[in-house]
């Protein structure tokens, strides 16, 4: 059988009812010793008694009416509600300090809240207005919020869409494309090349989905047309540069050949004008074919490479020129057919450089690789005049170098973002010079020595 609790206020009533029925039934038996008459003395029990009960109703009352403001109080925040507050409050009372404290939480929750309201504004109305689709999907995926971009793009309204299924407002697929992914689609509202980016959050314990499209056909118009603007002018300048000797010695040698009598010595003339005709077509021919090689760069075959191996055999090709510094023994999953070739490229202009003839002395190379538990970077240091301008180098055949391609390090940059890393160039803060370095991610469990 449960046994039945007795209630807070029943127990503060019974313990004062404990403390104060042995002195009113001492006064009981002091009035039955009184020597007075029997109505007198029921007629003073009595006026004790009324005074006992109710001096338990007033301690009843005293304990209850404050816990009952203090529950309603409390019912009140629960629900949302900040404006309750205790009235005539005395913090050097117990009670009074519960009431100082629940007054206290009340205006920090409120504040909260304020702030808490007004941020959700300010973020509604930024994605309201901002010209980025963004959607929210619960874990059915139907649809919980959308913009007005987004609404625009689905050709409805917010009202009209939220509810909806993925599939069936057409963004099905998109929900199953990698967060990042640049697709093509055409929607109600547009078409054009998208942004998708992915990302899942929680609310009220359940899984969500937030999927933000970025439209970037106008972006990506602009980076293709800048791209052919720099190709047209590179590509104008090689023909211009190699058509204009061309069509000047084929002038020249036209007339000698209607001269009559031709000069004694035209055999010489016709023989250095095809000569350069010869050489300028030669020339145009790496050009184009240099410009292939670019476009036609395959992906990185990985197989597990001894990475200090393939740097030693590289830096061996030159010798004393080139200081191998200590470092750590490491294996990478890499192309080292690529790789070496942009060690080639790196070193070879190292060593260039450390022996530019504006320089008293020649220069040297330091090479060497530092590892961690994501990467492992080599570091080419030279000691030559450092870099003039660094915003050309990385456009195509822009090159300073007597006699230089201008691809090596386009192509070498191809081929370390192909790796997943980074190639940059800088000038040395220790001295006169350029650092060259190569981060590659460690991937495919490479193993360190």
């Amino acid at each position: 059988m449960k046994r039945r609790r007795v209630r807070f206020q029943n127990r503060v009533q019974l313990l004062v009812l404990v403390t104060v029925v042995p002195a009113w039934l001492a006064c009981g038996l002091l009035l039955l010793a009184w020597d007075a008459s029997t109505a007198l003395r029921w007629t003073v029990f009595s006026l004790i008694s009324v005074s006992v009960g109710i001096g338990l109703a007033a301690v009843r009352h005293h304990t209850i009416r404050p816990l009952q403001s203090l529950a309603n109080m409390l019912e009140a925040l629960r629900e949302g509600d900040y404006s309750m507050r205790g009235r005539n409050v005395d913090p050097e009372d117990a009670l009074g300090e519960v009431m100082v404290e629940v007054n206290t939480l009340s205006r920090t929750l409120y504040t909260q809240r304020l702030e808490a309201l007004e941020a959700g504004m300010l973020l509604h109305k930024i994605i309201g207005d901002v010209d980025i689709a963004v959607f929210a999907f619960d874990s059915d995926w139907r649809l919980r919020l959308v913009n007005r971009a987004g609404a625009g793009l689905l050709g409805g309204t917010p009202e009209e869409l939220v509810g909806r299924g993925a599939g069936e407002l057409g963004l099905l697929a998109m929900l199953l494309e990698p967060s990042g992914r640049i697709v093509a689609h055409v929607f109600p509202g547009g078409a054009g090349r998208w942004e998708v980016r992915r990302r899942t959050f929680r609310e009220s314990g359940k899984a969500q989905e937030l999927l933000v499209m970025s439209d970037l056909s106008r972006a990506l118009r602009d980076e293709e047309r800048q791209a052919w603007q720099r190709i047209v002018r590179v590509i104008g300048h090689e023909l211009n540069s190699s058509l204009a000797p061309i069509k000047s010695m084929a002038g020249t040698l036209r007339k000698l050949i209607y001269r009559e009598p031709p000069p004694e010595d035209w055999r010489d003339d016709a023989h250095s004008g095809l000569t350069i005709i010869h050489d300028r077509a030669e020339s145009l021919e790496r050009f184009m074919g240099a410009y292939a090689r670019l476009a036609r760069l395959p992906q990185p075959n990985r197989r597990d490479t001894e990475f200090g191996a393939l740097v030693r055999r590289v830096a061996s090709l030159h010798g004393s020129r080139v200081t191998l510094e200590d470092s750590p023994a490491v294996r990478l999953a890499i192309d080292a057919d690529q790789i070496e070739q942009v060690l080639i490229n790196l070193i070879r202009n190292a060593v260039d450089a450390s022996l530019d003839p504006s320089l008293k002395h020649p220069g040297s190379v330091e090479v060497g690789w530092r590892a961690n538990a994501r990467s492992v970077e080599v570091f080419i240091r030279d000691q030559g005049p450092g870099l003039l301008n660094s915003d050309n180098l990385f456009v195509p055949f822009f090159t300073t170098k007597h006699g230089g391609s201008g691809i090596g390090l386009i192509l070498s940059r191809q081929i370390a973002e192909a790796h997943g890393g980074v190639l940059q160039l800088a000038n040395r803060e220790d001295r006169t010079g350029c650092e060259a370095v190569l981060a590659l991610p460690i991937t495919y469990d490479a193993a360190f020595g």
